[in-house]
Formats: structure tokens, sequence, C-alpha cells
């Protein structure tokens, strides 16, 4: 594989385009909203100039990075590229609907990713008629930081596809762990009630905010507390994750908290808003 195309210029999508660009990597990073593209390479530049700062990196190979992206709002330019990495909305239908535009426009041999971080790999290789090319490839936030990609094998993927991924994570100089299409998958199955369970307890007042945070640092070597974590990862977003492994399994030991459901309504959300469990002084 030589080139690489991302579709969505978000945080998620702009993160990978930078990683893929700095293996050396063609990268075409697309978007259908042109300020939101603009963002994506501004966010992308910013995190370059810091690592020439830090003296990761020199300045030339700084510029030969960003050279290597190319930006565009249109999906034809996608046709020739080896892998397309979705990282777009967090809905099943606009994936499904971006594949089945991709699979009019991209050659055969191109191998089709999502970067969701829980929906159907299966349902989604379903709606293309490469199903046996497409696979799950879930970067974590910041993807330049973080080392893992959960690579998920979903009903129809081929060994072929599944060994040209895990191959491709380790050319990104990041480790893969295999993973069968499930909700949510391996992490976030294990992550996201272990959150849930600390909002119950702060709802429930068995302990503070401050305290819950605490005793999961201190007490089970955390890096950072979970509602803390959940603050930063977006407590609407939380929620939809939440709901969707609740209604994917019917369990009812998935059921999201009640004081989460009414921070989301209060608009609480996290950092974003610079107030969720904890306050922040900007946005």
């Amino acid at each position: 594989m030589k080139t690489i195309a991302v579709v969505g210029a978000g945080t998620m999508g702009n993160g990978i385009a930078q990683v893929a660009a700095e293996t050396g990597y063609e990268v075409i990073l697309y978007d259908v909203n042109e300020e939101g593209l603009n963002k994506g390479i501004e966010r992308i530049e910013k995190n370059l100039k810091k690592n020439v700062e830090k003296e990761k990196i020199d300045e030339q190979t700084a510029k030969d990075i960003r050279a290597r992206i190319q930006p565009t709002l249109q999906m034809k330019d996608l046709k020739d590229v080896d892998i397309v990495i979705e990282a777009i909305i967090e809905k099943i239908e606009p994936k499904k609907e971006l594949f089945g535009q991709l699979d009019q426009i991209c050659k055969d041999e191109t191998i089709f990713a999502s970067n969701t971080s829980g929906i159907s790999i299966t349902e989604m290789a379903a709606s293309v008629k490469r199903s046996s090319q497409f696979i799950g490839m879930h970067f974590f936030n910041p993807v330049p930081v973080m080392k893992l990609v959960e690579v998920i094998r979903g009903e129809q993927t081929s060994d072929e596809t599944f060994q040209k991924a895990h191959a491709l994570v380790e050319e990104f100089n990041k480790e893969a762990i295999s993973v069968e299409d499930a909700p949510l998958f391996a992490v976030n199955r294990i992550l996201v009630p272990m959150l849930n369970e600390a909002i119950f307890v702060l709802g429930e007042g068995i302990a503070s905010a401050e305290d819950i945070d605490k005793g999961m640092k201190l007490g089970a070597n955390h890096p950072i507390g979970p509602l803390a974590l959940s603050d930063l990862i977006g407590l609407d977003t939380l929620l939809f994750v939440m709901e969707t492994l609740y209604q994917e399994t019917n369990d009812s030991k998935y059921r999201p908290a009640p004081l989460l459901k009414k921070y989301v309504r209060a608009g609480y959300l996290g950092r974003k808003t610079g107030k969720g469990f904890f306050t922040y002084e900007s946005k």
C-alpha cells in the first residue's frame, strides 16, 4: 500500500492522517465540509510545529510530512487509494451511505476500514460489494500519542485483509490487538461500564467526584480518574456509547446512570462546555 485516504477531518481523522504521513504514506484527507477540513489541516500543522519545538523532528521533516497530506472536498479523488480509513460521525446509516458511495468510486483492490469505537463492522461490511475487504481499525485519542489500535474482524473479513490491517498498524509504529466484532469491541466494553459505575457511585452520594477520581488514581493506579475521563470524552458522547451497548445487548447491567442523562440534558457535557463532573476555566 502506498496511498491512504482518511474520510473525516475531525479529531480522529486528522490524527490518523498525520500518523500515516509521518510513516511516509501519501495521504488524501477528505471531508464534505470545507471549514472542518481546514480546521483538520490546521490541527495537523499545529501538532507538527509542536513536535519541531520539542525537537522531536526538524523543520524540513515537518514540511515533508505536511506535503504528503492532500486535503480535498471531492470524493472522486479517492478512486485510486489503497485503503480508506473512515472517521466520520458515530452513526451507522451515514457510515453505510458513505461506504456505498466509495464502493462505486474506489478501485476493486481498495480496502475499507472504519475507525468506529463500537458500531458493527459486520453490518457496515454488508452494505458494500467488497465485504471481505472490510475491517475495523479503532484508533484511540489522541491518535498521534496513543499506541493502541483495535483491529476488528467482521464476519466477512478475509484473512488477507486482517493481515494487511495488522501490518499497517505496525508500520504506523503502533500496536494492534485482535478483536472479534461485538458491541463496543474489547477496550470500550471494559472501560465504559467502569465509567458508568463511577457515575452511579457519585449519583448515590457514596463519595464526592474528587474522592472517586482520587481513589481510582491512587488505589488502581489509573493515570486519570473515571469522572475526569468522562468529561474529557464528552458526556453526550459517553451517553450515546452507553445507550448503544445497552440496546445491542439488552442487558440491564449496561443501563446508563440517571445522573449522566441529567447532566447531558442540562448541557453539562464536560470539558467542551466548561462544565461536567468538574468545572473547567475555558471551554
